[in-house]
């Protein structure tokens, strides 16, 4: 049997509710990943019998990445339910969960599999299972696809021949996103029908008097803790107050993960309101391609400066359909009669095996021109950004970014990072993580690459012996 488990107030409400897809949020250690596990047998041991009189079902838990599935996710698992479950470490890790309730004595058995999504055969296999329920650990880490794609699975086991179900559904995890995030966007802003989400109390509140940071009384899971408060307590020392409020109070925000891409960006002097585009002056567009088309819209000003003033980004869609139903009707209604100039990953050249076309023919048949990046060595990109970050032009920021780009400027502050190697010492990969940030700043830095050419002129110097180049664009 599964160990004995009282659920505090948040949880208890959790797992009374019978929502299709739920979220439960908290701080630290506030025992989210427990109610979790708790949900999966209880859900289990609820189903009806099936023809055979067992009580049958299969669920399947995801997480971000093998490690964290092996080490945290199947561990707080085998924490509460080893004596009743075993598993088998394939391609995907399988468990078998079996045990009698103790009212009717009715056998429950349920298969489960431990899903890790950074190994591609494993997505392929969560989008042909059955399933009855599933659970996601730490959900901010995951894709929005991954969750659209979930829905499809659940509701098919057992099958009606078999005996059916009595209930179906997914629940999820997590620590508090930022408020761009599609868990904010999901569960604060459209709030689907079937949808509830579940936000447990800070463990700390800030005390304004003292200025300090105190035990809150409603803090769950307390006693759970070898250390109590402290638990919570001894991590406020070197925070900064907004790590303090995801972290250990629960709230949405942004928390700098990793080493920061562009250390030169300084959000109160390059982010400025008011921007406009210049009806004389190109409109600059870089392009990210893939399934998560990204662009982002930039002008150079005859003195040099680079105006960034907007960015569009998208999921699981193709470039032609991001072209005809994002970006063409934006430039109509927001830039019409500005003429238009894109820059793209020199990739986009390769044409599809299906057509013969490329991503570039899709962009000229939308009828844009377009020129391919010089490069797409990430060095060179990075530093065609920062170059402008650098620069002052008649004493004001070479980089103006308009704060409508939010991505862009949620990625300058964090969220476009290096991933730290899990080495000792602080070393960090050489390659920006690939997450809903890298995509427009994938297309920001294609800009980039093209608004250099075009500021070549002005940046020679005066007098000498260099001659000045006029640079035209094609």
């Amino acid at each position: 049997m599964p160990r004995h488990y009282v659920a505090e107030p948040t949880p208890e409400r959790f797992h009374l509710s019978d929502a299709r897809i739920r979220g439960l949020m908290g701080p630290y250690g506030s025992g989210k990943s427990v109610s979790c596990v708790q949900e999966g047998l209880l859900r289990s041991a609820q189903q009806i019998p099936g023809l055979d009189g067992v009580r049958h079902s299969r669920g399947a838990i995801i997480r971000n990445s093998y490690p964290e599935l092996k080490s945290t996710t199947i561990k707080t698992w085998m924490d509460w339910a080893a004596d009743c479950t075993s598993i088998t470490y394939g391609s995907p890790i399988t468990g078998r969960v079996r045990f009698k309730r103790q009212d009717d004595d009715s056998l429950v058995d349920a298969e489960i599999f431990f899903i890790a999504l950074d190994k591609p055969k494993d997505i392929k296999k969560l989008l042909s299972l059955e399933l009855t329920w599933a659970w996601i650990n730490e959900a901010r880490e995951v894709p929005k696809q991954v969750v659209d794609a979930l829905g499809g699975r659940i509701g098919r086991y057992p099958s009606k021949a078999d005996g059916g179900f009595n209930w179906t559904g997914f629940w999820m995890d997590t620590n508090p996103p930022d408020t761009d995030h599609w868990w904010y966007r999901t569960f604060e802003e459209e709030r689907p029908v079937g949808y509830e989400i579940f936000k447990q109390p800070p463990a700390l509140q800030e005390e304004e008097i003292s200025n300090s940071w105190q035990p809150n009384p409603a803090a769950e899971n307390v006693q759970n803790q070898v250390l109590g408060y402290d638990y919570w307590l001894n991590q406020v020392p070197g925070k900064t107050e907004e790590w303090i409020r995801v972290y250990l109070c629960g709230e949405y925000g942004m928390v700098q993960e990793g080493k920061v891409v562009y250390p030169e960006y300084l959000d109160s002097s390059h982010c400025a309101d008011g921007l406009k585009p210049m009806t004389a002056v190109p409109l600059v567009i870089g392009l990210d391609f893939g399934l998560t088309p990204a662009s982002v819209i930039g002008q150079v000003t005859p003195r040099g400066q680079l105006f960034i003033l907007d960015e569009m980004t998208s999921h699981d869609m193709g470039i032609r359909q991001f072209l005809r139903d994002a970006l063409l009707p934006h430039l109509a209604q927001d830039y019409a009669g500005v003429r238009v100039v894109c820059m793209g990953d020199p990739a986009g050249a390769q044409r599809a095996q299906t057509d013969a076309r490329s991503c570039f023919d899709e962009v000229r048949a939308a009828g844009l021109e377009i020129n391919a990046a010089p490069t797409n060595a990430f060095i060179p990109r990075r530093e065609a950004v920062a170059g402008f970050l650098t620069r002052m032009v008649d004493g004001k920021p070479a980089f103006q970014l308009s704060p409508e780009c939010k991505m862009l400027r949620r990625g300058f502050q964090g969220g476009y990072h290096f991933e730290r190697v899990q080495v000792s010492g602080e070393r960090y990969k050489d390659q920006p993580a690939k997450n809903q940030f890298s995509h427009p700043h994938d297309a920001l830095q294609y800009l980039a690459l093209r608004a250099q050419v075009g500021t070549t002129a002005a940046a020679q110097p005066k007098g000498g012996h260099r001659p000045v180049k006029r640079v035209r664009w094609p």
